[in-house]
């Protein structure tokens, strides 16, 4: 290993000596404030970056040279620098004075103003030309590049991640509407949480015959291996992302829940970030509730479930490994937080029950452990037994409460499209209440009259796979062949519970940058939901866009994009 690390060093060092950079800060000419955001790069070169929010920038490792340097940021003149020397081992300092300009020619004028109840509305900077609209989209690309915003797509050959598709025109929703849809969320999943921890203990709403018991048993996604037990606070769930779409009325409906281990959080923190590069005069100009809270109510929560307590709990979140299509949101949470990403091998369950973790130090105490591995992979005494990526032991050191697992183990059990069709039901259960936020309405494939008519209206509907993710093996009915849809009966009608169906809603739409031009496009949103000793709501969520006109597929996996959410105070 210090051979390797030599190596390393060796190198890296030798290519420092061959190379220089370009270092310094964009400001406005006449006012002297610092301009992040602007676009800083070499002409015919893969070198540049963008001015962080001190109108700073480094462009690291130029082969030595002449350069011709160009800068450009919206209403504002380009600068271009010719003959800018580079030499090896040097930095070259510039201070970049940029002129403001009138913005003349084409124009897309999108305002946020007093928003209301109903319609999406769209922040961004008013009267913005097709050419610097491009540029602003330019910038928000070499952003993503320079931050390492990535993922895997879906079924491809290749084992590359691929730059995060993001679009820079925000969706906006207003405070006073997110209160209410915040106030559904947490009321949703409190009721979730209560319903598996009652699946796993006293089976009240089964014997009841609430929920039907078969539906729960017999489900991949109940582990027995979890009866008997509960988590602190009765938080199953800690970590939710509920789905919600938003009909041609402007009301959310709930799509569907994610329970299991959510994800998408890191792109929602990014994409706030990019925003803030590409427009960030609207930041100054308009009271946008920020996001940038998330690690740190992540970290709490996840510390309120520690066994231990003590002042700092040792928390690690538990990865598949790099080769995992997450893996970028898994290393930027622990970044993020502070904690240990570590691997199944990392760990190890003592004789004490107590979960350990291998360091150069020796052994250490976990105490909570975020897990990002799926249930059956997670201990192989328990689970499959051929994993390779999970910690033996783990459910043992679990069911001792001696340490903590979010979310936990079997807590999929309610995040069966099966399930979802009884949630009404299981809010009023539990909580006696009517459910804030209405759930899309719903066939059972399992009950026969349902089935017929899924069967005779197939066309017309989305067709899901109970246990299915990430927008695959689903049949868009108005997009389907009469042959697919043929087939899908068949399926369906040999497997009818593992099928729900759900009519296609004439989705809302926002304005999306596509191909140098603003079109409309279908969009929904993911939230998420903490719940531990408190719930808490993020303001807005992940905006995921279907990029393909006429598309309701939004998944990143299967196509889709993503946009920055903004939930703006009314009025503003």
């Amino acid at each position: 290993m210090k051979k390797i690390l030599g190596l390393l060093f060796l190198l890296s060092f030798s290519f420092a000596q061959t190379t220089g950079k370009i270092s310094g800060v964009v400001v406005d000419k006449e006012k002297k404030d610092a301009l992040p955001g602007a676009n800083i790069y070499i002409i015919n070169s893969a070198y540049g970056t963008a001015s962080d929010g001190e109108g700073r920038f480094t462009i690291i490792n130029i082969p030595p040279g002449k350069y011709t340097l160009k800068v450009d940021m919206i209403g504002y003149k380009s600068v271009q620098l010719d003959e800018l020397i580079v030499s090896v081992n040097r930095t070259t300092s510039l201070d970049i004075e940029m002129e403001s300009t009138v913005i003349e020619g084409e124009v897309v004028t999108v305002e946020v103003s007093r928003l209301t109840q109903k319609k999406d509305q769209t922040g961004t900077i008013k009267n913005i030309s097709s050419e610097e609209m491009e540029q602003r989209a330019s910038a928000a690309r070499l952003a993503i590049r320079d931050m390492g915003v990535c993922f895997s797509l879906t079924g491809s050959n290749e084992n590359t991640d691929r730059p995060w598709p993001f679009d820079i025109i925000p969706r906006t929703i207003g405070l006073d509407t997110w209160s209410e849809v915040a106030l559904g969320l947490i009321q949703r999943t409190k009721a979730l949480n209560l319903f598996i921890d009652d699946v796993y203990n006293s089976q009240r709403i089964l014997s009841d015959g609430i929920v039907p018991a078969d539906a729960v048993l017999k489900s991949p996604n109940f582990k027995p291996a979890c009866l008997g037990t509960s988590p602190p606070f009765k938080a199953w769930a800690n970590i939710c992302g509920t789905d919600l779409v938003r009909d041609e009325n402007g009301k959310f409906l709930v799509l569907e829940d994610n329970l299991r281990i959510p994800s998408g959080v890191a792109y929602m923190l990014e994409n706030r970030e990019v925003t803030k590069r590409v427009l960030p005069e609207l930041f100054r100009n308009y009271s946008i509730v920020p996001v940038d809270e998330y690690p740190l109510r992540l970290y709490q929560m996840l510390a309120s479930l520690s066994p231990r307590k003590v002042k700092r709990p040792v928390i690690v979140i538990l990865t598949p490994g790099i080769f995992n299509s997450a893996y970028f949101e898994h290393a930027f949470l622990a970044e993020s937080m502070g904690i240990e990403l570590v691997e199944g091998t990392d760990l190890f369950v003592g004789k004490d029950d107590f979960v350990y973790m291998h360091t150069v130090d020796g052994a250490i105490k976990v105490d909570v452990v975020y897990r990002r591995i799926d249930d059956d992979y997670l201990d192989p005494e328990v689970f499959k037994s051929d994993s390779v990526v999970g910690v033996p032991g783990l459910i043992r050191s679990w069911k001792a409460k001696k340490v903590a697992i979010a979310n936990s183990p079997g807590s999929g059990v309610a995040d069966d499209k099966f399930i979802y069709t009884f949630v009404p039901e299981i809010i009023n259960y539990y909580l006696e209440e009517e459910p804030i936020l209405p759930s899309v309405p719903t066939y059972k494939c399992s009950d026969p009259d349902e089935l017929k008519i899924v069967k005779k209206n197939i066309q017309n509907l989305v067709v899901k796979p109970t246990d299915g993710a990430g927008g695959k093996g689903l049949l868009v009915g108005s997009h389907s062949t009469s042959k697919e849809r043929t087939e899908f009966k068949r399926i369906i009608s040999n497997s009818p519970r593992r099928y729900i169906a759900q009519p296609i809603i004439k989705l809302s739409t926002s304005p999306t940058y596509i191909d140098k031009q603003v079109r409309p496009r279908h969009l929904d949103l993911r939230p998420f939901i903490l719940n531990g000793a408190k719930s808490w709501v993020t303001p807005g969520g992940l905006t995921r866009v279907a990029l393909k006109e006429g598309s309701l597929v939004v998944n990143s996996s299967q196509g889709g994009g993503s946009k920055d959410t903004w939930i703006v105070e009314e009025g503003t």
